[in-house]
């Protein structure tokens, strides 16, 4: 289930927003330039598919945001467990990657989870929001908006990555620890509505 929770930036003490409804996190997330929609699911695409698999499933969606967007890149970001030797050594490193507060200068962030899950921190305005995005939850963080992601200690997702720019993922790094002050992907999936603790 999808979750937005928004604290103080000032650490997770209080809550002021907490809400599983898609519709109350679109319109929570609106005024700071955030996009977040659900496309349908196919639920005949295995999590372990191919990058091609998955784009053709998702065809018409990534086509059409396309046509509105103007991206020009367009590729499939997976990984999940899968027991080959190295594997937590390459997901600890591709976690860290994230965990650090960072923005964009050139391009948006935009993401459609296929399978899995992963959690957007956005730092705006004296706020954190944690959207917590599952199979079927699209996100577009606007360029220059600061932010992080946490995939958690045993990353397990699949997702479509949106660039404006043929480079992809570049991002510039803040040098805050403010991430480090708020509950990570683990603590949140685990205590999220409709999920046993």
């Amino acid at each position: 289930m999808t979750l937005l929770i928004t604290w103080p930036e000032a650490g997770p003490e209080t809550v002021l927003r907490r809400t599983s409804d898609p519709a109350a996190i679109a319109t929570a997330l609106a005024p700071i330039g955030v996009r977040y929609e659900q496309w349908p699911v196919r639920d005949d695409v295995p999590a372990d598919a191919g990058p091609e698999a998955v784009l053709a499933a998702y065809r018409t969606e990534v086509d059409a945001l396309n046509a509105e967007e103007g991206f020009v890149t367009v590729d499939v970001a997976t990984l999940h467990p899968d027991g080959t030797p190295g594997w937590r050594e390459k997901a600890r490193a591709a976690r860290e990657k994230f965990l650090s507060e960072h923005t964009h200068d050139d391009d948006d962030e935009v993401r459609f989870f296929v399978a899995g899950a992963g959690v957007f921190y956005l730092h705006v305005n004296g706020e954190v929001h944690a959207v917590h995005c599952e199979k079927g939850d699209l996100l577009g963080v606007p360029r220059g908006t600061t932010h992080w992601f946490d995939m958690g200690t045993e990353p397990s997702f699949t997702a479509i990555r949106f660039f404006h720019e043929e480079d992809g993922w570049i991002g510039t790094f803040t040098g805050s620890g403010i991430a480090g002050r708020f509950p990570g992907f683990d603590e949140i999936h685990a205590g999220r509505p409709g999920r046993a603790a």
